[in-house]
């Protein structure tokens, strides 16, 4: 399982013209799936994802948490993440998980995400032409796959 974190000072998703996420001061996740994502990697990247600390402190040091400043957060799927670009010029998507197992986990991390953060979790439409929009803070963005959590 693979996220790019991007701190934003704003961020929405649109689906055929309607808004169907929108925060302010938070974090917009892109996750990414492949095969043999499990539930460990989902609450190893949770846990990750709610404790890093990459906000700043009243000193401007990145030093606080998505809990420590009370932000909100919108998760996207993201199957793009795992593309294979080695050959040629049209990347491959071979090592992104198809939508029926990728589904279920995508959502079983939303709600990971909402045990370990205290509270609702915005998301995009998995499988859906979405429109997604932010203004990144810093900029701070961040790539975690949990495949190297060891």
């Amino acid at each position: 399982m693979k996220v790019v974190i991007q701190r934003v000072s704003k961020a929405s998703v649109t689906v055929e013209n309607v808004k169907i996420a929108d925060i302010q001061n938070g974090l917009l996740i892109l996750l990414g799936i492949v095969d043999d994502d499990t539930l460990e990697d989902i609450q190893w990247l949770s846990n990750k994802i709610v404790n890093m600390r990459i906000f700043p402190d009243a000193n401007g040091v990145m030093n606080r948490s998505i809990l420590d400043v009370n932000g909100e957060i919108i998760v996207v799927s993201q199957f793009t993440l795992h593309a294979s670009t080695k050959k040629g010029n049209r990347p491959s998507y071979i090592k992104a998980a198809k939508p029926e197992l990728a589904i279920p986990l995508y959502e079983t991390f939303i709600k990971q995400l909402e045990t370990d953060f205290g509270k609702k979790v915005q998301s995009g439409e998995f499988g859906a032409d979405m429109k997604v929009g932010l203004l990144n803070d810093g900029p701070v963005t961040i790539i975690v796959d949990s495949k190297d959590k060891i």
